[in-house]
């Protein structure tokens, strides 16, 4: 059974999601491979205290990298889901709380 704690992995920080986060209000998760839209937006609101505007969900495809020392196709990056979360105005999520 998976339970409110078990939707969201990990919040998704590159260049990126930080413009999307400053300039409109979205926040990007890596969320579970069974997890819906209405699953990850009660987890928002519930962990975060803020209210979901809209969620959009991307299932991010594997990724072949090279294997340096030969220089052939062999390791995979496992794939993923994402899901794009969009806030209402004058809400916001704190990642870096407490960071100097």
């Amino acid at each position: 059974m998976t339970t409110i704690y078990d939707v969201l992995r990990r919040p998704i920080i590159t260049e990126k999601s930080n413009y999307q986060n400053a300039s409109l209000g979205q926040y990007v998760f890596e969320v579970r491979r069974d997890a819906s839209k209405g699953m990850i937006k009660d987890a928002i609101e519930t962990l975060y205290d803020v209210s979901v505007v809209k969620v959009n969900v991307l299932n991010m495809p594997a990724k072949r990298t090279r294997k340096y020392p030969s220089r052939r196709l062999g390791l995979r990056k496992s794939g993923y889901k994402k899901a794009i979360i969009w806030l209402a105005p004058g809400d916001s999520i704190p990642f870096f709380e407490g960071v100097k």
